[in-house]
């Protein structure tokens, strides 16, 4: 993803900090971080689904307690930490000997590991997502998520940015550079909330991915576009056409290759014997794939989403789902926890003078975020009773995409700190506020419940009705009534 770009998390980096460190504290150092993760992953989730929000929810803020804003078990260096700031390493250091002088080389390992595994569980979240989606509900809701898209890419931004400039005087590069934050949509926090909420399939659901994923892509573009203009003060609209066209190429390749390759999949999944003969060449096809739109500057999950697309139409999704489950359970939490953790609630605090501009500016910035998202429900057409409520609540996020912009933004310098505070204000809220205002608007519907009730007397009503004859209830009758 750009995000880990943006801040300077390349591989030479990686190798380079563990060439010069202890290549076992280093490892110590990241597995007390996986056990500090799983712990506030699973604690945080419980607690928040025992008092009836998304789990993921309760991730992103056991992230907070154990990052930096709490407890500093979890700190990353872009976030303006350094080694002595983390208690891991203090930890390290009593009880494993760790010196002072090789803790910031242990320290700069750990957090390039634990973010790369971070990435990884979000490919492995939008590859999880894309199997339980289907190509063919994606496509019949197709027109109807590229309206909602465009409508929450072009209001949010046009009303920041003019926001911005007549009401705080901020110019005009630092205030389009705002409003692009405010066009982007976290298409892994909202799949992750609406499959938790079983609604993933639903037609608003379909609408919010899709349209999420549309955004991605001309959050993309939007973000190009601000940083050519941040950097040489013009648009370089070469790279902007390349990236137009790249994406639609991949995008409709994608769908193509489905059409293509899903029976020589099976065919060669068939054939392979020993362990993981499934998963393993599903993971090689998903990585592969997010590769390619990573080297064509689109973000490696939405490469990885094509990839569950094009295998959900195979005959072995749901055997394959069964495996990707529990890979998928080691990592992306990783992802939700990184997130929370590098979540500095610091810029919250009124009590800082420096904060004061910024938190004018960042309640502006929020205002805009979540209005300028939740309008886009009423550009929905042609579904008259479709919840428009809950496809604008479900575009709110800003989630690791809105630090994207930031990150950008602060590296090319055209922020100021207030506004650069503002912005990252508006990411954390607009990214913990979007699980349980999805939540209140999908209510539990009666209906289902009654229905999914009843199910089996029904049933056996009807197969008594029909001269006795034996009725079997599949799982995807089940899941027809459930709908």
């Amino acid at each position: 993803m750009q995000f880990f770009s943006a801040i300077n998390f390349t591989v030479p980096l990686l190798a380079s900090a563990t060439e010069s460190a202890d290549s076992s504290m280093v490892v110590a150092s990241v597995l007390l971080s996986l056990v500090v993760i799983y712990l506030a992953s699973k604690v945080g989730g419980e607690l928040s689904n025992k008092i009836g929000l998304p789990p993921v929810l309760g991730e992103l803020v056991g992230g907070v307690i154990v990052g930096t804003s709490v407890l500093h078990l979890l700190v990353f260096p872009e976030g303006g930490t350094d080694s002595s700031s983390s208690l891991i390493m203090t930890f390290l250091q009593i009880t494993a000997g760790l010196t002072p002088e090789a803790t910031p080389q242990v320290f700069a390992a750990q957090s390039e590991v634990v973010s790369v595994l971070a990435e990884l569980g979000v490919i492995i979240l939008l590859f999880e997502i894309g199997l339980e989606s289907n190509l063919k509900d994606l496509m019949a809701v197709g027109i109807q998520a590229v309206v909602v898209a465009i409508v929450g890419v072009a209001v949010p931004f046009a009303a920041g940015t003019f926001g911005l400039m007549t009401l705080f005087g901020i110019s005009a590069v630092p205030a389009i550079f705002a409003g692009a934050a405010l066009t982007a949509t976290s298409i892994g926090i909202t799949s992750k909330v609406l499959s938790e909420l079983g609604r993933l399939n639903s037609k608003e659901g379909q609408i919010i991915l899709g349209a999420a994923v549309i955004d991605d892509i001309l959050g993309i573009i939007v973000l190009a576009v601000v940083a050519s203009l941040a950097k040489d003060g013009a648009v370089d609209v070469g790279n902007v056409i390349y990236l137009i066209i790249s994406a639609t190429a991949f995008l409709v390749g994608a769908i193509v290759l489905g059409n293509v390759f899903n029976k020589s999949f099976v065919a060669i999944a068939n054939k392979l014997k020993t362990r993981g003969g499934l998963v393993i060449p599903a993971f090689i096809f998903a990585f592969v794939m997010a590769y390619l739109a990573a080297i064509i500057h689109l973000e490696a999950i939405l490469g990885a989403f094509a990839a569950g697309l094009v295998l959900e139409e195979t005959d072995k999704r749901k055997e394959l789902q069964k495996q990707v489950i529990p890979i998928a359970d080691m990592l992306v939490p990783v992802f939700f926890v990184a997130v929370g953790a590098k979540t500095d609630l610091g810029v919250l605090n009124p009590a800082i003078p420096s904060n004061r501009e910024g938190l004018i500016m960042a309640i502006f910035l929020i205002t805009v975020a979540i209005l300028g998202k939740v309008i886009t429900g009423l550009a929905v057409f042609g579904q008259p009773n479709i919840n428009r409520l809950a496809i604008g609540v479900g575009m709110i996020p800003r989630g690791e995409v809105g630090l994207v912009f930031a990150g950008v933004g602060a590296a090319s310098g055209a922020l100021s700190k207030p506004l650069g505070a503002a912005i990252i204000m508006m990411v954390i809220l607009t990214t913990f506020l979007a699980p349980p205002l999805l939540r209140f608007v999908f209510p539990e519907s009666k209906t289902a419940t009654t229905l999914d009730e009843g199910s089996s007397d029904t049933l056996l009503a009807i197969a008594t009705a029909n001269d006795g004859k034996h009725l079997e209830v599949t799982s995807d009758s089940q899941e027809s009534l459930n709908k």
